[in-house]
């Protein structure tokens, strides 16, 4: 991606996730990247293409690269999961130091956006969804079999407590608007008793 293009699109994220897809109008994005009209419209015709990439482009750079995480333990890789959780949190302070909350709640106002105004986005989000749960059932496959984990769920409902509880961690400290470090201990000490359990 050239460097003017991502401008535009880590531009357009910032006023998406202030405002909301709605309220932003091309005007204002070409006025926001300090471009002129002509020079913006080459790289983008409509607010709903800018749009549909800027998203995309944000789901890829949110998206832990699992292959940097640990491939031997289970106890490792949500560890390692819980610190790229934390920075993940803490990245929307940069588009607003006392409104990290508030944003983080935008970001998923602008993914249901994304799921309402282009039927195809539900791919993007359920490819990322297969890889998470690939990821996931690989480590507990190798935690089993290496007698790290003894447990009768298979490692696919393994894999989708440790996913859905995550998810729901998100979302709950998102509503009760409670600080990232809160968010990120509760959740660390969820997967820490699912890991006791699980080693039996």
């Amino acid at each position: 991606m050239n460097d003017t293009r991502e401008h535009i699109l880590n531009v357009s994220f910032n006023l998406f996730l202030r405002k909301s897809y709605k309220e932003v109008t091309m005007a204002e994005l070409v006025e926001k990247t300090g471009m002129s009209k002509g020079a913006f419209y080459h790289y983008f015709e409509s607010k709903e293409q800018l749009f549909l990439e800027t998203i995309n482009n944000s789901i890829s750079s949110l998206t832990p690269d699992f292959g940097e995480f640990s491939k031997d333990s289970l106890y490792e890789f949500y560890h390692q999961y819980i610190v790229y959780f934390h920075k993940t949190l803490n990245s929307f302070k940069s588009y607003g130091n006392n409104l990290d909350s508030d944003l983080t709640v935008n970001y998923y106002w602008l993914i249901f956006d994304a799921l309402k105004i282009f039927p195809s986005f539900q791919g993007k989000m359920l490819e990322a969804e297969q890889g998470e749960l690939k990821a996931w059932k690989e480590i507990i496959s190798t935690a089993k079999k290496n007698g790290e984990i003894k447990s009768k769920m298979n490692d696919e409902q393994i894999a989708k407590v440790f996913i859905y509880t995550n998810d729901g961690v998100a979302i709950r400290g998102m509503l009760m608007k409670l600080s990232n470090d809160h968010t990120s201990d509760t959740l660390l000490a969820l997967w820490d008793g699912l890991y006791e359990e699980l080693k039996g």
